[in-house]
């Protein structure tokens, strides 16, 4: 008779794989066919320990132990937990970790204590997944998770939970970063506008101010030229973002370039370079071309008039070069730094707008140190002045 059993058992195990295998390929989500899997074998394993004589699961929440069951909840990451009777029988670690480890025999009302999952867990079950629930605030105020129940053919329910923050924060800086664009191009687009009906109205046939005009006209354009240049690249650096770059690059070369390039601007007074011999970086040369104007434009933009800007280029051990950018600014207060690199976060809005900023700069700067595998870093003192930091990996050659 055991062994009669155990074939069925090893039988409906394998209708049940076979169940998830197929509902993945179909509907390719991974998330209910896991809960499928461990809600089937969960069912074989109880009607195996009933068929046994080993008692109802539901006597007490050891019982829930029982061989088979526990391997099964324990060897799932996410927080899984069996209920009976409204009363959380079985739990696996992450469970226990998030809810507390007085859970197992509590009432499943005290144990998960958020209304929506109250409701949905003290409903009749009808043996489908349903839509999975969200709840917000469970663990901790900022978390954001997704309840699926599926109910078992005796009655007792398993209960998965998956942690989404992550993907919300990631949808949420998208809609931000939608609605930070469209309000930087709107606003010189309507000054556009503005003076484009103005001037058809009839300031045009002033000479003097038709000048004035356009010089305004001309100063929104380039300033939604720049904002448009800036998210092209910001889009196509993280499009190669998990391609790191291998081209051997000489970082002395490019700073010298881009210096005169930006000599020409105004800047708070002149760059001064300490540029010892380093070897050659393993990197793009248009996109670290594009991190130094934009960290030394920074500078120059932001630093105290008749200051130098200060740009120091050294080994940083065998493996890194070291680039670091000083000025003499106002400086940082702390509260802000954590959230410089952010699209289009500004310290000033009013003063970066004024000295042409898109608020994209040093959050193209981030993206381009990530995809060069390298690490950035930004201190700055009030009164004193801001440094930015960059380590850069060295090309290394490969003997024969």
């Amino acid at each position: 008779m055991p062994h009669s059993t155990g074939t069925k058992a090893l039988l409906a195990l394998g209708i049940v794989a076979i169940g998830a295998l197929a509902g993945l390929l179909l509907h390719g989500d991974l998330q209910t066919s896991l809960l499928m899997l461990v809600c089937g074998v969960a069912a074989v394993l109880l009607a195996t320990a009933s068929s046994d004589a080993m008692g109802p699961l539901d006597a007490a929440p050891a019982a829930a132990e029982g061989p088979g069951i526990g391997e099964v909840l324990e060897a799932i990451a996410e927080p899984v937990l069996l209920i009976a009777d409204r009363r959380v029988v079985a739990a696996n670690a992450p469970a226990r970790t998030l809810l507390g480890q007085h859970i197992l025999g509590e009432d499943v009302r005290v144990a998960i204590r958020h209304p929506a999952a109250a409701e949905a867990l003290l409903s009749p079950g009808h043996g489908e997944s349903a839509e999975p629930i969200h709840l917000v605030g469970l663990g901790t105020r900022d978390q954001r998770w997704e309840m699926r129940v599926e109910t078992l053919s005796d009655g007792r329910r398993i209960v998965q939970l998956s942690d989404h923050t992550g993907s919300y924060a990631t949808e949420r800086i998208r809609v931000d970063f939608v609605a930070n664009a469209s309000h930087e191009l709107r606003t010189p687009l309507a000054s556009l506008l503005g003076y484009v009906e103005t001037l058809e109205d009839g300031a045009g046939d002033d000479p003097e101010l038709r000048a004035r005009f356009l010089k305004i006209m001309h100063g929104e354009a380039r300033r939604m030229q720049r904002l448009i240049d800036d998210l092209i690249s910001l889009s196509r650096i993280e499009a190669e973002k998990y391609r790191a770059p291998d081209n051997p690059v000489a970082m002395d070369e490019l700073i010298d370039e881009v210096c005169l390039e930006l000599s020409g601007a105004p800047r708070a007074g002149d760059v001064v370079t300490e540029i010892a011999e380093t070897q050659k970086v393993r990197g793009d040369a248009s996109q670290l071309s594009q991190l130094l104007h934009n960290v030394i434009g920074n500078a120059m933009k932001y630093g105290r008039e008749g200051t130098p800007i200060l740009v120091r280029l050294a080994p940083e051990g065998d493996s890194m070069v070291r680039l670091s950018v000083t000025d003499q600014g106002d400086g940082i207060p702390p509260e802000h730094l954590p959230r410089l690199t952010e699209r289009f976060y500004r310290v000033d809005p009013g003063r970066s707008r004024t000295i042409g900023g898109t608020g994209l700069g040093l959050s193209i700067v981030k993206h381009i140190v990530e995809r060069h595998r390298g690490r950035f870093d930004i201190a700055s003192t009030v009164g004193q002045g801001t440094t930015v930091s960059v380590m850069l990996p060295v090309h290394a050659v490969i003997k024969t």
